[in-house]
């Protein structure tokens, strides 16, 4: 069933510690608004989904029981393209959760200057409780629900916090089989064998690494003589860590929900085991181990949490020592940890450029699935440094010129060119 959002915010977005992620979307989106020059309609239009879909999802359990989970699909600007943006299994998705990431997609995909919208979806689980058969079965039945919902021109899923290429792949055969036709083009993430692109999983940590390299030549930084710490040691951390090590870097810590393995000398982060490789693995391969909340505060020059959201708060913002924060997490700084930053001169650049390179090489994806021809991982990492660099200039210009912080330099790029399309498209009467 569709839900009506018309009331989602009569409650205003509020600092503090306990906001959420639509809370903290809908306060960066009227703080970017007063940079740029765009009609307070279109604001309007932007502060509130599309749509967004409820679904139950029924399924028999291994035991032959029944259970039941709740399913949603948030699916927030359609005005450049068709939405895109992962799905998730997670016991505390939301729907409100699921609006504002949707809302931090559409802002990604303008920056990024790609055809698509922003979209969101999960599924109340956890899926360390569930057997890979559950898995497949919960899958391919939320396939089922949202069929009506997604589609390669309407809204494309990919992998997010507890989903990976296999769901994708359950997820396009399920859809595959409703439609009486193989459409690789419904989900992007999926493994290369069944139309998936090279180069997806690591893209996301792959342009965090870009970013921090392009922001540390912006700032006159030596990448060899740079420490970095990386909290949060899946797809998107080790990714950043073992390229800017590889680069020439020092990455002294990095961490997993377990704490962090810390040297000063510099870590060999290409021997330690990321989370696909070995789940929690980080603190067993450490000679020193400190508490996940110390890496945040370790003095080191490059600091990237690319774990969750909301650990950058206003509680312990003062306490970072790093010189330049760049986020490979979504929402890892809260509102009041970004007024804080700003007043120390820390410049922070924001997940809506850093992360972007997981929406980008899924573009990639859904354009290869279009013309049935496979790029090779060479061809890919070379689109996606073309990408990130003009994504980078864009920001960057707008940076200098409206002598604003880095993540009001994105919105103002992003709301520049959904204000454009807005303009051009105009209402439906």
């Amino acid at each position: 069933m569709t839900t009506s959002r018309q009331a989602i915010d009569a409650e205003p977005a509020v600092a503090g510690e306990s906001q959420t992620a639509l809370q903290t979307a809908r306060r960066q989106l009227a703080r970017a608004a007063e940079l740029v020059d765009i009609d307070p309609s279109v604001v309007a239009r932007l502060t509130h989904p599309r749509k967004v879909v409820e679904v139950t999802i029924p399924i028999e359990r291994d035991d032959g029981s029944v259970a039941v989970y709740r399913g949603y699909r948030a699916q927030h600007d359609s005005v450049r393209g068709p939405h895109k943006g992962g799905l998730r299994y997670h016991p505390e998705v939301t729907s409100d959760e699921c609006v504002g990431l949707a809302m931090w997609m559409t802002w990604k995909c303008a920056v990024m200057d790609l055809p698509f919208g922003g979209a969101k979806g999960g599924v109340v689980v956890d899926p360390k409780d569930l057997s890979e058969a559950e898995r497949e079965r919960l899958t391919r039945r939320f396939a089922q629900e949202l069929r009506e919902t997604v589609g390669p021109m309407r809204d494309i899923p990919a992998p997010d916090m507890g989903t990976d290429a296999q769901t994708m792949a359950w997820f396009m055969d399920a859809y595959s089989m409703q439609e009486g036709e193989t459409t690789p083009g419904v989900v992007t993430g999926k493994p290369p064998v069944i139309g998936g692109s090279h180069g997806r999983e690591e893209a996301p940590g792959r342009s965090v690494a870009l970013v921090t390299r392009a922001a540390l030549d912006y700032y006159e930084r030596d990448l060899a003589t740079t420490t970095v710490a990386v909290q949060g040691y899946g797809s998107v951390g080790a990714n950043a860590a073992r390229l800017l090590d590889e680069w020439g870097a020092t990455v002294v810590a990095v961490s997993d929900v377990n704490g962090a393995a810390y040297d000063p000398d510099g870590l060999d982060v290409a021997s330690i085991p990321t989370h696909d490789e070995e789940p929690e693995a980080v603190t067993r391969a450490a000679d020193e181990v400190l508490p996940n909340e110390d890496l945040l505060e370790l003095d080191v020059d490059v600091l990237i949490p690319a774990a969750v959201g909301n650990v950058l708060t206003a509680e312990n913002a003062g306490d970072v020592r790093a010189d330049l924060v760049v986020e490979g997490a979504n929402g890892p700084t809260t509102v009041a940890a970004d007024e804080l930053f700003e007043a120390r001169d820390v410049p922070v650049i924001p997940d809506i450029l850093a992360n972007a390179g997981g929406v980008t090489v899924s573009y990639f994806e859904w354009l290869q699935d279009i013309n049935r021809r496979q790029w090779s991982h060479d061809r890919v990492h070379q689109e996606l440094n073309a990408e990130m660099e003009r994504a980078w200039d864009a920001v960057r210009d707008a940076y200098e010129s409206r002598d604003v912080t880095w993540r009001d330099a994105a919105y103002a790029v992003a709301l520049d060119r959904l204000s454009a399309a807005h303009d051009a498209r105009g209402l439906w009467p």
